[in-house]
């Protein structure tokens, strides 16, 4: 209550404020971003949102995309550069170590500036001044909207801000549907439906919204990349350059991809490998016995929740899998250890 009270005296008048999220924005990072950014325009706060790189086109919608500066193009990097040296408080949302933003990162750590944290990913870094942190919320816009909500400023969510919130915490549980999707969640979703977000919109703007490419490129992923291990209760894709060259991938296009892989009968871990120009970028998810959060970070440079997380390799796409299954098949019995269940 303390940290709040030194939180909320810091915004009792009108401040410049520096908002950033970490690495190619999900909706739960540009959600929590621009949701903030509405509610201190409101409270009379001049305020930048700056990514570190771009995000997906489905997410254009949101209500201050057109404002965003994207601190990984030229000719956004000044006005960035300028908006954090001017600005009298940053909040990062969505990530939980400077590492995540890249560049920004060491900007950040060397700021003035009153720092604030809001995040719901394992093993924080203490950087901020002021940290509302919960490895229990399923998402940041769920801990953005309690935070306005003990601001006392529940009545300044309009609709706008109510849809940020709405689209970020829809989608870090699966539409509902992961096991992060607490009774608290429901509670919160129901009161920005309340608020205005419009939850059929929303979801054809995320889930429905398809370039012809990006069918074509999930048709052929699936025939062509799929590799299944009933064996091991495993299956992946493995992504080429070429492949996503081929059908003109752009950011967002391998969004929801490992999902797929998860969905099969029996399978219990999947994983996206795409082979990106700085390296494989991995993306694991799991049933919910199985941790692949801690096999992210110790084998794969990653991290984050339970049965989302992802990970890096710079080794080649080829030695980048045969790892991996080499992995799985030496760890499956920690892997695939049934929780216990005690029985009264």
């Amino acid at each position: 209550m303390e940290a709040l009270a030194s939180f909320k005296r810091e915004l009792s008048s009108p401040k410049n404020i520096f908002i950033t999220t970490h690495v190619k924005p999900d909706a739960d990072a540009l959600g929590s971003s621009l949701g903030m950014a509405g509610y201190l325009k409101k409270k009379g706060h001049q305020v930048t949102v700056v990514t570190p790189t771009d995000y997906p086109s489905f997410l254009n919608w949101m209500e201050g995309n057109d404002d965003v500066l994207d601190f990984s193009r030229e000719d956004h990097r000044k006005k960035a550069d300028k908006a954090l040296n001017q600005a009298d408080i940053v909040i990062c949302l969505d990530f939980s170590c400077l590492n995540r933003v890249n560049e920004l990162g060491e900007l950040i750590r060397k700021s003035d500036a009153y720092i604030v944290n809001i995040d719901h990913h394992q093993d924080p870094e203490d950087f901020a001044d002021y940290r509302l942190w919960s490895t229990e919320a399923a998402a940041t816009c769920e801990l953005v909207y309690e935070l306005i909500v003990a601001l006392e400023d529940r009545d300044m969510i309009d609709e706008s801000i109510a849809s940020c919130l709405y689209a970020g915490i829809m989608t870090d549980t699966g539409g509902f549907r992961h096991p992060n999707t607490t009774k608290n969640v429901h509670l919160v979703v129901a009161d920005l439906i309340d608020l205005g977000a419009n939850v059929t919109q929303i979801a054809n703007w995320i889930y429905d919204s398809n370039s012809v490419n990006r069918l074509k490129f999930i048709g052929f992923a699936i025939s062509r990349r799929l590799v299944i291990r009933e064996d091991l209760h495993m299956a992946y894709f493995a992504i080429s350059k070429k492949d996503l060259k081929k059908y003109q991938s752009r950011t967002g296009d391998t969004e929801g991809l490992v999902n797929y892989a998860l969905s099969l009968d029996g399978i219990k871990l999947a994983a996206l490998f795409s082979e990106r120009e700085d390296g494989i970028k991995i993306s694991f998810r799991s049933s919910a016995e199985v941790a692949v959060n801690k096999f992210a970070a110790e084998y794969f440079n990653g991290g984050g929740h339970k049965n989302a997380s992802g990970g890096k390799s710079e080794l080649s796409l080829k030695e980048t899998v045969e790892k991996f299954e080499k992995l799985v098949e030496k760890h499956q019995t920690e892997l695939f250890q049934e929780e216990e269940v005690s029985v009264q």
